[in-house]
């Protein structure tokens, strides 16, 4: 983050949010430290990018804001990809079509990954057992049983893998952390979700370049091992929409709903999942659904109580589109948006009610008089256990990127030698119950998952 934004980040904090009593100084200072600069020539990280699509540029903005990052090469398969790369990055950048060239050179540190979801886990694998540190974009694998093997690459190699699910870098999750492991919210029952859009660039209905053609597209290598198909610019560009090559809105959005209440409740995943939903709108050739709803039940985990999650991704909303995720306890609820929080506190008594709509207004007068007595002998007016406001809201400082700060994480931990907050098995543990919901859709079931093993 440039020196000036910096500033007026950290002075926002100061005296937004440590007004309230969450995370604490000395922690903030921790989790906000800017970049370091680097040192020397040898804490420079050389980094290359393949997959130069919307993520990948999208990608390579926030990377570049890190001191002592420089880009040196980017690989796509179409070639209009490369040469806008070249008018945004430079003319002497290495260029290919072949990711395998981008893992010889000796001049790169590290890759960022964002090809189609087919592609993860092959290049990834391919990238760390080269020497490389890999940012991988979500979702990490495109089927449950590629995970293992990513998984094993990872422990066999000293390269950084992060997982691209910058959710789980944001100092709102952060706080929300903070504020669930208070206990603020009492005993968690029930976390609700969704991740909403209204238009067609949000439905994946992406820009088609006039000159794709198979001579501007590697068609074949694009294909890898899915069913040898005619060129097709529609499966190319808008690759999300295909079972082949993506992993519908599960792996595009369920994930990071996933991966951010993860990171909050320090949950390993769900344990049973069931989805529904349909293609209702855009019957444009695609083989997802547009609307798609998930159910999953979480068991308890290291003390932490069992819970019900709910996910929904529409395309057809037209409300304007949004995401939220809101956990709801027996003391209060956490609303958690994409640049705010909001608190709202109120204690659930465990004693049984009387009054308005219950059976005590059916009562004769006497029997009312005489349950009157007995209800306050038996359940005496007791102190509120809610202590403090009743309702807190904070919002994300102007210039705040999570996406930079998700990267921060990841270089900080190239040069450090130290974790990244989504290494592989956190990011496949958010994956899986996003697959898991797919697999249940197609097959019209409900799929039972070991959150602790990652196994089916």
């Amino acid at each position: 983050m440039p020196t000036r934004s910096r500033r007026h980040f950290l002075r926002q904090l100061s005296t937004g949010l440590l007004a309230a009593p969450l995370v604490s100084e000395e922690g903030l200072t921790h989790l906000l430290t800017a970049p370091r600069s680097p040192r020397n020539a040898n804490d420079r990280i050389n980094i290359a990018c393949i997959g130069l699509g919307i993520q990948g540029f999208s990608d390579l903005e926030a990377a570049l804001q890190y001191p002592g990052v420089e880009l040196v090469a980017g690989c796509d398969l179409y070639t209009g990809h490369l040469e806008r790369f070249r008018e945004v990055y430079g003319q002497d950048l290495f260029l290919t079509r072949d990711y395998r060239e981008i893992l010889a050179r000796p001049d790169v540190d590290a890759v960022i990954v964002a090809t189609p979801d087919h592609w993860h886990d092959t290049i990834t694998i391919e990238a760390l057992d080269a020497g490389k540190h890999v940012y991988c974009e979500k979702p990490l694998v495109q089927q449950l049983s590629e995970g293992h093997a990513v998984l094993a690459a990872e422990r066999r190699n000293a390269g950084v893998l992060i997982v691209g699910s910058q959710r789980v870098s944001s100092i709102l999750t952060e706080q929300a952390r903070e504020i669930y492991r208070r206990g603020d919210l009492g005993q968690l029952v029930l976390v609700e979700t969704f991740n909403d859009r209204f238009s067609a660039l949000g439905a994946w209905q992406y820009s088609i370049p006039r000159d794709a053609s198979p001579e501007t597209v590697d068609w074949d290598t694009f294909l890898k091992d899915t069913p040898d198909l005619p060129f097709d610019a529609k499966r190319f560009f808008r690759w999300r929409n295909y079972r082949d090559y993506g992993t519908g809105v599960a792996g595009d959005l369920f994930v990071h709903l996933f991966s951010g209440s993860h990171r909050i409740l320090d949950s390993l995943g769900p344990e049973r999942i069931f989805s529904t939903g349909g293609l209702r709108y855009w019957k444009d050739g695609r083989d997802v659904p547009d609307v798609f709803i998930a159910s999953c039940d979480y068991g308890e985990q290291d003390g932490h109580p069992a819970f019900n999650m709910q996910l929904r991704v529409n395309f057809v909303d037209g409300g304007g589109g949004g995401s939220r995720i809101r956990f709801v306890g027996t003391e209060g609820s956490l609303e958690v948006t994409g640049n705010r929080i909001t608190l709202s506190r109120k204690s659930l008594s465990p004693a049984p009610g009387y009054g308005g709509w219950d059976t005590y207004n059916t009562f004769p007068s006497a029997t009312r008089k005489e349950f009157e007595d007995w209800y306050r002998n038996q359940y005496p007016p007791a102190a509120p256990t809610v202590v403090g406001p009743t309702e807190w809201s904070y919002r994300t400082p102007e210039g705040y990127s999570d996406h930079v700060h998700h990267f921060a994480n990841w270089f900080d931990a190239i040069r450090s030698g130290g974790k990244v907050v989504e290494d592989g098995a956190f990011g496949f543990r958010a994956a899986a119950p996003s697959l898991a919901a797919n697999l249940s859709y197609f097959e019209r079931r409900i799929v039972d998952w070991d959150p602790a093993e990652m196994v089916l």
